[in-house]
């Protein structure tokens, strides 16, 4: 989910996101070694006119393109399950976040607080102010504190959705009759947009989620006025 003339993805809003974009510029800078050797050779092949007969067959060269592969596939797994075993992890969480979809808008309970929860709507286009991003604002955000682990538990009542914000790189899917958790950590104030990832109806497009990262000061403040 990009914004407008942004071909990269969204600047992370957590340790997770972040260590998924370095992860996939890593692989990247892999393939763009990998697609420049095999243009070189392919190139040198077709304005080339000799042949190497020791190029035709042998053992060295077979050997050599048998294991580079297995080597360059070993440097992309590594990360790779490092991340799929750190994005599982639930740290000590210090509150958590209950997630419901419906068609088509969340509800969201805070399970630590008592009678904490409310719907959230799409904000109708006529309404938008110039504040305001269309089909991704809610009229009730979900505040959250910084720097602080939260747990996230997604259901639906209904039909299959998906939960996802991608700056936090979070995508859970929300299943009638299971609970699915993920845990994430907001290291920085601000809004943070996603949308339903899952079609789950006509419309599907307008589910957006909409959450505002504040200080433990602000957030303590802001469940006390409630």
């Amino acid at each position: 989910m990009t914004t407008w003339l942004n071909m990269s993805l969204q600047d992370g809003a957590s340790p997770i996101m972040e260590q998924l974009i370095f992860f996939h510029d890593h692989t990247l800078m892999i393939m763009l070694m990998i697609i420049t050797t095999v243009m070189y050779m392919m190139t040198t092949l077709l304005w080339n006119k000799h042949t190497s007969r020791f190029m035709l067959e042998g053992q060295l060269i077979e050997t050599t393109w048998t294991i580079a592969p297995a080597i360059i596939l070993v440097f992309i797994a590594m990360p790779s399950l490092r991340l799929l075993y750190l994005m599982d992890e639930i740290h000590n969480p210090t509150m958590t976040l209950k997630a419901v979809g419906h068609q088509w808008y969340w509800s969201y309970e805070y399970s630590d607080f008592t009678k904490l929860e409310f719907d959230s709507y799409m904000i109708p286009q006529e309404e938008n102010q110039a504040s305001t991003f269309r089909l991704l604002d809610t009229d009730n955000r979900i505040v959250l504190p910084m720097n602080s682990p939260i747990r996230l538990v997604v259901t639906a009542a209904d039909v299959l959705h998906s939960w996802t914000i991608p700056s936090l790189g979070v995508k859970t899917d929300a299943t009638p009759g299971r609970l699915n958790q993920t845990s994430f950590l907001i290291n920085h104030p601000g809004i943070l947009y996603g949308q339903c990832s899952e079609i789950c109806g006509a419309n599907h497009s307008f589910m957006p989620i909409t959450i505002e990262s504040v200080s433990a000061n602000h957030f303590i403040n802001w469940v006390s006025s409630l």
